[in-house]
């Protein structure tokens, strides 16, 4: 856990950063949700919110939306469910919608993660990843995606084009780590597949494309 007061000691320090990650292996007890609600709405860099980052605005998606910096947010069905207070059931129903909708009102990147992940921006645009493989379903790999996005940030893309890259190089590393694990595999070898899936990616394009 991480006490709302630790904004304080990280605030000075945060113009350092190209990028913010937050989420993967944090939790909802105590004043964390609030240390949470705090940097997103303050940093002064952009962010990219997974997990109990998200949990953290759980039925107060609108507070997502007050920010000084751009954001990527990535949950999968629940943590979409838990955010704006419906069943997954029906997000599965209409994902393509609901993801639009989600990035206008969180004026945020949404990327809705599942087969076919979905990357919604706040112009109203949805791009839908054709890379993926079942081993993405394994426990951990949401957390890969998370640095993925969070690294191309750091890199200058822009939030959409962060994300869109991120997770088609996530899924290829999946469809990666699936050819040479199989059912084994786990999220350290989809992590590891990524060297591979941008050298895959470059070949493709020509170059260092």
């Amino acid at each position: 856990s991480v006490a709302e007061s630790a904004w304080e000691v990280l605030a000075p320090r945060i113009d350092g950063f190209d990028s913010v990650a937050i989420g993967p292996g944090l939790s909802t007890e105590d004043e964390t949700p609030a240390f949470v609600r705090r940097l997103m709405r303050e940093s002064p860099v952009p962010v990219v919110a997974d997990a109990d980052a998200i949990n953290a605005f759980a039925g107060r998606p609108g507070e997502l939306a007050d920010r000084a910096s751009e954001a990527v947010i990535t949950p999968h069905a629940g943590e979409f469910g838990r955010l704006f207070g419906m069943p997954a059931s029906e997000i599965l129903e209409d994902r393509v919608g609901l993801a639009r909708k989600a990035a206008v009102e969180t004026r945020a990147v949404v990327v809705l993660k599942g087969p076919r992940t979905l990357v919604a921006l706040p112009e109203g645009e949805v791009r839908l990843n054709p890379t993926g493989s079942p081993t993405l379903a394994t426990g951990g790999t949401g957390d890969v995606l998370t640095g993925a996005v969070a690294s191309y940030l750091a890199r200058g893309l822009r939030p959409a084009d962060a994300a869109t890259v991120g997770v088609y190089l996530h899924g290829l590393a999946g469809e990666i780590a699936e050819e040479t694990f199989g059912d084994g595999a786990v999220s350290g070898d989809v992590a590891g597949a990524f060297p591979e899936a941008v050298r895959r990616v470059r070949g493709v394009l020509g170059g260092d494309g």
